[in-house]
């Protein structure tokens, strides 16, 4: 038996039959001896296990891209539709929170209260920045006197309530109430004479530029400023007094008045005189126009001309019924 390989005695098979034959010295390449199974263990397993993870990651990346084309396609088609259609596509509908509304309605409001009220107080601020400091002192006396008029009115009132109240007293205090009420109404109606604290303001027109409307104005600011009554020359002046005609020319309810104009006035001198001499006031008025003003305050002054008495002629008292 020899013992030279088996492959060196025949011809290989994948060796063609007129390949030239090799040489006799060279050395045949040795054979690849395949590994033993037990060589590598699980190297075949895990590649297999490899090949099927990146199958299945390539089979769910192809499956995304192709719902992601058909939502491409869909959203497509339904734009085309609506373009065809001639209707714009529906816009996105936001949702909103209720609570987030409310808070902004409520800064609003708050926003809009602050910026009215910085207004108010600017237009204020504005209106007395021009005032000089003794203007400012007079007008501040007049406010302060003015609410101490307003509490004694109302502790006035307090004690005739109490008084009407009482069970021991009640006819006596009712009809001295009444004579009392009488009595003011007949000083403010102009129909009795007054005397009291006041002031007498004359008024002097030698350039004729004092209108009816200057007189009308100084009677409405001596009203504001506490007159109870007055009168203007010889003429008392009521509620429905009116001052007619024209410069050098003037008329009380039909009496004529003669230059320089003096005003008789019962109230608190203090506040009135303020009133009068208040930047934009009677005095710097009548000054404006070519004229002057003289105030005297007094403790007493008589106020004794008279008006007629005016019968209503619709008004008529209640009975009650």
């Amino acid at each position: 038996m020899s013992t030279e390989h088996p492959e060196q005695d025949g011809t290989p098979d994948d060796v063609p039959a007129d390949a030239p034959a090799a040489a006799p010295d060279a050395a045949a390449p040795a054979p690849d001896v395949p590994e033993a199974p037990g060589d590598r263990p699980g190297t075949e397993d895990r590649v297999a296990e490899d090949r099927v993870a990146e199958d299945r990651v390539a089979e769910d990346r192809v499956a995304e891209d192709r719902v992601a084309e058909d939502r491409v396609a869909e959203d497509r088609v339904a734009e085309d539709r609506a373009a065809a259609d001639g209707a714009p596509p529906a816009p996105r509908r936001r949702r909103r929170d209720p609570l987030a509304a409310v808070l902004i309605g409520v800064l609003t409001l708050l926003l809009g209260f602050a910026f009215a009220v910085q207004v108010r107080s600017t237009d204020t601020d504005s209106q007395y920045a021009g005032a000089r400091e003794e203007d400012l002192v007079r007008i501040l006396d007049d406010l302060t006197a003015q609410q101490d008029r307003l509490r004694q009115e109302i502790a006035d009132q307090r004690t005739a309530l109490d008084q009407l109240g009482s069970s021991d007293s009640d006819s006596a205090a009712a009809l001295q109430e009444a004579r009392e009420r009488a009595e003011a109404l007949s000083i403010l109606n102009g129909s009795v004479a007054a005397q009291g604290e006041g002031m007498t303001m004359t008024i002097r027109d030698p350039a004729t530029g004092v209108t009816s409307s200057v007189l009308l104005n100084a009677i409405q600011e001596l009203r504001g400023a506490g007159a109870e009554t007055m009168q203007v020359d010889q003429v008392r002046i009521g509620v429905s007094s009116a001052v007619t005609g024209t410069p050098g020319n003037l008329a009380i309810d039909g009496q004529p008045l003669q230059a320089p104009y003096v005003f008789v006035v019962i109230g608190s001198s203090q506040d009135m005189a303020t009133a009068m001499s208040i930047p934009g006031g009677v005095v710097s008025t009548v000054g404006g126009r070519g004229g002057s003003v003289d105030i005297v305050q007094s403790d007493r002054v008589v106020v004794d001309a008279l008006r007629p008495l005016d019968v209503p002629q619709y008004a008529h008292p209640d009975s009650g019924d």
